[in-house]
């Protein structure tokens, strides 16, 4: 489920809030990174709890639709196929899911009015109407229209504002979160374990992030004075915040993580402060780290485990 391209970004998000409240101890730190782990997995549940309570509004729809006094054709036919169908009933009797929301106290937090909302929207589309029109779905139907779901769902402003007031963390873990439960739907009816806890992949992904983290945060000296050479014409103190972070944190990536290649650091930093930062922080950032890299090289002080990982 984790990214290590995340995982640098919460970092680096830890070290900008250091950068602004100088009180705060690595341990303050640590802690605020630990917490991220469990705010992820809540997000992806609770992406996954609006997918289902959304199709279990299928099941009062038919209820309403038979209590009517004249029921139209539509009405006799409709079943509530996008929650019954065994694609997503063969999920949920695995109880991993039911076990995992009760664990970190998801139950009730869904809106009635907010899941009605999205139900009857969704039931203006041409997906959800051909789908129920046809009495011959197969697995592979179902599945797909679960995923329609889904991407109708987190297409909607109503969503997104609704997993923004869940999680602040929202803004910037949404492609994370997004991508796992699209894949948890494609697996479906297999109950995938990540669900309940972090895969051991995982686990190894967040220690990464651990270890940047503190490595960052307790050579910061011995890492910008190896920065400010490259930096030529320019004062340290006159580098865009997120820049000089991004700078610091590749560098212990060079110098610290030796099964990481020097071309995966450097396009990484690149990208993130392109994202992050100014209009022209991808050329500034890409610049000083190829100084820096090559010159690290020549100083011997980049040890890269195995073939190739010198770029």
């Amino acid at each position: 489920m984790l990214s290590r391209r995340h995982i640098r970004i919460k970092v680096m998000q830890l070290l900008y809030a250091k950068s602004r409240d100088i009180d705060l101890s690595l341990s303050d730190l640590l802690s605020r990174y630990q917490s991220y782990g469990n705010r992820t997995l809540e997000l992806y549940l609770f992406n996954l709890q609006q997918l289902i309570e959304t199709a279990h509004y299928s099941v009062r729809d038919e209820l309403n639709r038979r209590a009517k006094y004249s029921p139209t054709e539509d009405d006799k036919k409709f079943t509530p196929k996008l929650y019954q169908n065994e694609v997503l009933q063969g999920f949920l009797a695995n109880g991993t899911y039911n076990k995992a929301i009760k664990k970190f106290h998801l139950s009730g937090r869904t809106e009635g009015d907010t899941i009605a909302h999205f139900y009857r929207k969704f039931l203006e589309t041409d997906i959800y109407r051909n789908y129920l029109a046809n009495p011959n779905t197969t697995t592979n139907d179902d599945r797909q229209v679960l995923l329609e779901l889904y991407k109708f769902l987190y297409k909607n402003e109503m969503f997104d504002e609704a997993m923004e007031d869940f999680s602040t963390s929202w803004i910037d873990d949404d492609s994370l979160v997004i991508g796992t439960t699209k894949k948890t739907i494609k697996a479906m009816p297999s109950d995938a374990e990540f669900i309940y806890d972090f895969t051991e992949e995982d686990k190894l992904t967040f220690a990464f992030g651990e270890e940047l983290l503190t490595k960052t945060y307790n050579k910061d000296i011995e890492i910008l004075e190896l920065i400010k050479p490259m930096l030529k014409n320019w004062d340290a103190e006159r580098v865009a915040t997120i820049d000089m972070i991004s700078l610091k944190m590749a560098t212990a990536e060079l110098l610290y993580f030796p099964t990481i290649p020097t071309k995966v650091t450097i396009n990484e930093y690149v990208d993130v402060s392109k994202m992050y930062s100014t209009d022209k922080s991808k050329e500034f950032v890409n610049g000083i780290l190829d100084r820096l890299m090559k010159q690290l090289k020549d100083d011997g002080l980049i040890r890269k485990e195995g073939r190739g990982l010198i770029e």
